[in-house]
Parts: C-alpha cells; sequence; structure tokens
C-alpha cells in the first residue's frame, strides 16, 4: 500500500519551516543510523533533542491529526515524533528496511513500525535526483512529491533514497503503529472510509461519484474475498 496525501502542510507553514531548518545544526546521518542501515546510510538529520525538532515535530503532528486522509489511511495508535534529514553533494540511502520496533523519541516507550512516512518539506525542481523509491508488492515506485505532500507505505517494504547530485532534498520523517495490525484489512478500511468522505461532499462531481461507486464495490468485494468459503 502506497498512499499519498497532497497538501498536507500549507504553503505558509512550508515557509516558516523552511526557514527554521535554514538556520538549524545538521549532524552527520549515521549517528542515529542501527547496525545495518548505517553502512548504506549517507544524509544530515536534526538531532532527535534538537528544539527545531521538537518545535516543528509537534506543529507537524496537529497538523497530521486533523488530516481526515492521514488518520483514515493509517488508523494510528502511536506515531513516532517527526524527525528531518537533509540530502545533498551525493547524499543518498541505500535498499534497506526499517526496524520492525523503534524507541519513541528519548524515551523508555517503543512502537511497532506498521507504516512509514516521509513528507516532503522541498518542492522537486529544488534538487536533481532523491527520489525515494519504493520496492512494493506489486512493483519498485519512485516518489517524488511537491513540498507539503506525504507519502506513506508500509515499513516491510524494501526502499532507498536515490542520489542527490545537485541542490538538497529537505523532508520530514516518521513511524506510525496502526489500530489495524494487518495490511490487508486496513487497506479496505481505507477504502471505505474514503468512499463515505466523497460521498458526504456535496460538490463532488459526476466522475467522482462512479469513483466512489467503483470503490465500494471493490470494498465489498475484497471482504467477500477475505472471509468467504467456497
Amino acid at each position: 500500500m502506497i498512499i499519498k496525501i497532497p497538501d498536507v502542510l500549507s504553503n505558509k507553514q512550508i515557509l516558516q519551516i523552511r526557514q527554521k531548518l535554514e538556520t538549524a545544526s545538521w549532524i552527520n546521518g549515521k549517528e542515529t543510523a542501527g547496525h545495518q542501515s548505517v553502512k548504506v546510510k549517507n544524509n544530515l538529520q536534526l538531532g532527535i533533542s534538537d528544539p527545531f525538532t521538537q518545535e516543528i515535530g509537534m506543529e507537524i503532528m496537529q497538523t497530521l491529526e486533523k488530516n481526515p486522509v492521514f488518520v483514515s489511511s493509517a488508523l494510528p495508535f502511536k506515531v513516532s515524533p517527526p524527525l528531518f534529514n537533509k540530502y545533498q553533494n551525493g547524499g543518498h540511502y541505500g535498499t534497506h528496511i526499517d526496524s520492525a520496533v523503534r524507541q519513541i523519541g528519548n524515551t523508555p516507550h517503543r512502537l511497532r513500525t506498521d507504516l512509514s512516512a516521509t513528507l516532503f518539506l522541498s518542492n522537486p525542481d529544488e534538487y536533481e535526483g532523491g527520489e525515494l523509491v519504493i520496492e512494493d508488492s506489486f512493483g519498485t515506485f519512485e516518489v517524488k512529491l511537491p513540498a507539503g505532500h506525504l507519502v506513506l507505505y508500509e515499513s516491510g517494504s524494501q526502499h532507498s533514497v536515490s542520489p542527490v547530485t545537485s541542490g538538497a532534498r529537505i523532508a520530514s520523517f516518521m513511524w506510525v503503529q496502526s489500530m489495524v495490525r494487518s495490511s490487508q484489512n486496513r487497506s479496505i478500511l481505507t477504502e471505505l472510509d474514503l468512499s463515505i468522505q466523497n460521498l458526504t461532499n456535496q460538490n463532488a462531481d459526476q466522475k467522482t461519484n462512479q469513483q466512489t461507486i467503483t470503490q465500494l464495490t471493490g470494498v465489498y468485494h475484497n471482504l467477500i474475498r477475505l472471509w468467504c468459503e467456497v
């Protein structure tokens, strides 16, 4: 499951966040990498205890809590505090899989990583390369979204960030433990809830209504496929 969520942040929020990050103190990303990831990780990050990490992270968390598509898609039980990275001068992150369990910031608490999220803070025309490459069960997908847009994907999938050959790619990233552990069940619930949201949109056009009918038909057959015996 790969879900792209547009306009998570407003243009005003993006501008304010970018201004703060321009004066931030970036550290070597290897300092926060795991035993395997450290071998393929080459980027910069803000430290977990950096004041900007905590301030901007809180703003992003509050914004996500109000985003109906994010809530429908992730069904979040726990969300790790957002972190921030920068790729430049050939920076990249080789193919890896996120750890199944992660510590929540500087606390003794942990979460199971069901979903990973990348919130882009740079526009695609600001840098060359830097695609987020996700190896899904349906194939390999390259993701490079406008600033303020977010992509949500399964943490158990192999993924990487292509080398940034010019400019700088800045993003926020986080992990989600969902209330619904099964990816298949979560996908069906997402389709159902998004369909309901479309039906309650009084301004929906005929094309949107037809797409909603198709979504609901798919939900019905996926539930049959999940529960029926023949």
